[in-house]
């Protein structure tokens, strides 16, 4: 396959995103709302009931009905306490009620006890001005029945969950978890607990990903470090192939002879584009083996965060149902100089001190712990130069995990 010219950041991502659209989990399951953190809801939730259930105090106060009250002093007829309905309220008189609280028919106005003077008789006296209306919830203020809720594709956090928790759902019909098969490669590679040999180093992309993918509501089938070999390359992608959703490889998709995976991927799979203008992340690969996806992301660490953050992930959210896939961007102005304009899209770990963007000093797409020291990703557009104060994009961890 020849990569002709690289590819655009968005003219990827679009096509990325076409392939999750074609490859839509369909499948769904019901869990309770104490597991269905970070699950993406099925169908719509719609409200089964108005909230509140009825109209309620917004303070501590008392509460009277403005069209029978001439101004004097009134007597306190009852009290009414959240979780206790209480009675039609007397002619002539007021209830002491409580936050929360279901308001008394008759009543249509609360005052809130600050601005009340109990009196030495028992009544009480309105100091303040007071109008219809005041200080109450009314019943469906927030949601009526039948009202749509929260929309199918949308993924559920603590929020989420306590909108369902107050209509009493119990549980949440989600889509199932795509099965993503990862796969390192590399003879250099080890896991960690593996004595170190010379020329090799440890695994570290895929404790990145194993628990990213977890956090993205994936099921992980941990398919291990394949060795730079194309015929064992070849065997393990037709392994993998039965009972996933996605081959998500790291390393050996450039152009090298050790390269086996890009190898194999052009040579007996359907690959859709290779090599991207994006820094780092170049040789990202993505396409086909059989009728399963192949995502292979470059082995460099800061690479593979890279094009896993902002397309991969885009993808396995995607395929969800999740529409809105794009992390949110702020613009921060820049505490450095970048004065070489470059031709790809670079994305630069940062962290924000005192509201600019700071550059970790290594930007090598080999060096992992600028990661753990950044908040975010600066992004510097193709062909443009940065120097302090100016602004530029930028993307918070927090918005990719």
């Amino acid at each position: 396959m020849n990569p002709g010219p690289l590819m655009p950041v968005e003219q990827a991502l679009a096509s990325l995103l076409a392939m999750a659209d074609s490859q839509r989990l369909a499948e769904s399951e019901n869990l309770a709302l104490d597991t269905a953190r970070q699950r993406v809801l099925a169908t719509d939730l719609l409200a089964s009931l108005d909230l509140p259930p009825w109209a309620n105090s917004a303070m501590d106060g008392y509460a009277l009905n403005l069209q029978h009250w001439d101004g004097q002093p009134l007597p306190v007829s009852q009290t009414v306490f959240a979780g206790q309905p209480g009675v039609p309220l007397q002619p002539g008189s007021c209830a002491r009620i409580f936050t929360g609280a279901p308001l008394p028919e008759g009543a249509d106005c609360v005052e809130m006890q600050e601005n009340v003077e109990p009196l030495e008789d028992g009544r009480v006296r309105f100091t303040q001005a007071l109008k219809a209306g005041q200080n109450i919830r009314p019943q469906g203020q927030e949601n009526r029945a039948g009202d749509v809720l929260l929309q199918a594709g949308k993924r559920l956090g603590p929020f989420e969950l306590a909108v369902a928790a107050a209509q009493g759902c119990t549980q949440l019909p989600v889509v199932r978890r795509p099965r993503v098969a990862l796969l390192s490669t590399g003879d250099e590679l080890l896991e960690p607990g593996t004595p170190l040999r010379p020329g090799c180093i440890y695994n570290s992309n895929r404790t990145l990903l194993r628990h990213w993918l977890d956090a993205l509501g994936c099921e992980v089938i941990d398919a291990g470090i394949l060795p730079d070999r194309p015929q064992q390359t070849r065997l393990r992608l037709e392994q993998l192939q039965h009972g996933t959703d996605l081959i998500l490889t790291t390393g050996g998709v450039s152009a090298g002879d050790a390269d086996c995976l890009g190898q194999v991927l052009r040579d007996s799979g359907r690959p859709l584009f290779w090599k991207l203008a994006i820094k780092p992340g170049k040789p990202l690969t993505v396409g086909y083996f059989g009728q399963v996806p192949v995502i292979g992301l470059p082995g460099n660490p800061a690479s593979a965060l890279v094009t896993f953050g902002l397309l991969a992930r885009a993808y396995l959210l995607r395929i969800q149902g999740v529409q809105e896939v794009a992390p949110l961007s702020v613009e921060v102005p820049v505490a450095f100089a970048w004065p070489k304009p470059g031709q790809r899209r670079e994305y630069l770990r940062a962290r924000l001190e005192n509201g600019r963007a700071v550059l970790y000093p290594n930007q090598s797409s080999g060096v992992l712990l600028g990661a753990s020291w950044a908040d975010g990703l600066v992004q510097v557009v193709e062909g443009r130069t940065l120097q302090p104060g100016d602004t530029a994009p930028f993307i918070a961890f927090s918005e990719l995990f």
